[in-house]
């Protein structure tokens, strides 16, 4: 039972631990600052091939070239808004983990609510197409049609009985 229970133990502290394997050992910093801030600024950027990691957990080699540009600017004396301004301008807002609310990026915050909204309102509107499909539509011929099949229908459940 302790065995199991250590076993489980380390699976999940591996498990944790996997994503600090992305930043290798000589891309580390020597300055422990240093270091703190360009990991601060690696969970806020986007990795390009991976797309739904941060460059600090990815191990894609352009996720690695991303860290290295972020600590040359930093040990080049650059300001964190200042790294995050240089790489924005190299490669896009779409960089941008978490991109900020502005006419550009309108649609992205809104899109999500507009597809809701608008499904929505076709599934009222399906409703009430559906609903609203009565004998009322017919012509004197269908209705006479129909009123000779109803009869039909009726006189054959009658018989069958």
């Amino acid at each position: 039972m302790i065995t199991v229970r250590l076993l489980a133990l380390i699976l999940i502290s591996v498990i944790g631990l996997s994503s600090a394997n992305a930043v290798e050992p000589n891309e580390i910093l020597k300055d422990p600052v240093l270091e703190q801030r360009a990991r601060a600024l690696s969970q806020d950027l986007r990795c390009l091939v991976c797309q739904n990691q941060s460059i600090d957990d990815s191990n894609a080699d352009l996720a690695r070239d991303l860290r290295v540009v972020v600590r040359d600017r930093l040990t080049a004396g650059d300001t964190d808004k200042q790294v995050m301004a240089f790489v924005v301008a190299r490669y896009g807002e779409f960089v941008l983990l978490k991109p900020p609310v502005n006419a550009r990026t309108s649609l992205l915050w809104s899109g999500p609510a507009l597809v809701l909204l608008f499904g929505a309102i076709g599934l009222v509107l399906w409703f009430r197409r559906r609903g609203s499909a009565t004998a009322e539509g017919l012509s004197a011929d269908e209705e006479k049609r129909l009123a000779v099949l109803m009869d039909e229908n009726t006189i054959s459940g009658e018989t069958e009985q």
